[in-house]
């Protein structure tokens, strides 16, 4: 699809309110289904219908992956009908007893639908207000996968800090990177801007022109237990500009239209992607890496 039309949903869940969230998210389907031109592709952030600062009651709200589709899709059938979109939205995830905090990517056929990709987060922050790995386990691999949007990967919140993550993503083949987040405010900069929003576009401009992607971040909004999270859902193109953004506060959902054909014009001007492919065989084959025994046996390094 050469024009892909996405929306991000930058809201305000009721902590712990599964079912109400739930039945709130089903009137925002209803508003987007009801657009001119509806959205091919429906972003969440991170923990949309649960909120975020959980703590041990993350084990009574986790959903396995297919009820939580399943949930997913019975809203969205119900408020557009036999209309066609894909959602990602993230979750914590009960896996047959083991807890993540995951990102799901669905399809929606109307009453039908499939699971796309689930995406378990990586990078669980533990230190000042963050607690994740007390709680959850960490995903262990980092995959691309094709949609009728483009191919795609998913990062969640943190793991997108960490620069070897889109890398990998877009050595993948990854068009565009999906970050559903989480991100409360911190730190004051000199014309007022909190310092955490102002690095968190630094880093996606950053991200996007580097690796000549797309990049759809979805933020949390709202106060979970006087810690204010600061929404600022973007749009980044891949030369690394932002096409439309959320303010920090507040329940919002901005939309866009993305031209896939400005990957192949991001990348021709800036080849880094292509330089990185012709070197990579050589940086992981430097033996100062802590290749695991299990990759030397199969490298003979």
């Amino acid at each position: 699809m050469q024009h892909p039309r996405v929306a991000l949903v930058q809201n305000k869940p009721h902590k712990g309110r599964y079912a109400e969230n739930l039945e709130h998210l089903r009137e925002i389907f209803a508003q987007l289904a009801s657009d001119a031109q509806p959205p091919h592709l429906i972003v969440l952030p991170e923990a949309a219908l649960t909120g975020y600062f959980l703590e041990g009651a993350v084990y009574e709200l986790a959903r396995s992956a297919e009820q939580f589709a399943s949930d997913l899709n019975r809203a969205w059938s119900e408020a557009a009908g036999d209309a066609r979109a894909d959602l990602v939205c993230g979750f914590y995830e009960n896996s047959a007893g083991t807890y993540y905090n995951s990102a799901l990517y669905l399809e929606c056929r109307g009453a039908s639908h499939r699971i796309v990709h689930v995406h378990r987060k990586m990078f669980l922050p533990t230190y000042g207000v963050f607690d994740e790995e007390r709680f959850l386990s960490r995903g262990r691999r980092l995959q691309a996968f094709d949609t009728e949007s483009g191919r795609a990967a998913m990062l969640i919140c943190e793991d997108v800090w960490h620069a070897l993550m889109p890398t990998i993503a877009a050595i993948k083949g990854a068009q565009m990177l999906i970050v559903p987040s989480a991100a409360p405010g911190r730190g004051i900069e000199e014309d007022d801007e909190l310092g955490s929003i102002a690095r968190w576009r630094e880093i996606l401009h950053a991200t996007a022109a580097e690796h000549g992607v797309f990049i759809l971040y979805a933020g949390l909004a709202g106060f979970e237990g006087g810690k204010g999270m600061t929404g600022s859902s973007r749009v980044v193109d891949p030369h690394g500009r932002t096409l439309v953004q959320a303010p920090a506060l507040g329940a919002h959902i901005i939309r866009a239209t993305l031209d896939m054909r400005e990957i192949d014009l991001a990348r021709a001007r800036l080849p880094l992607l292509g330089d990185l492919n012709a070197v990579l065989p050589d940086l992981l084959l430097d033996d100062e890496l802590p290749i695991p025994a299990a990759r030397q046996r199969v490298t003979g390094h």
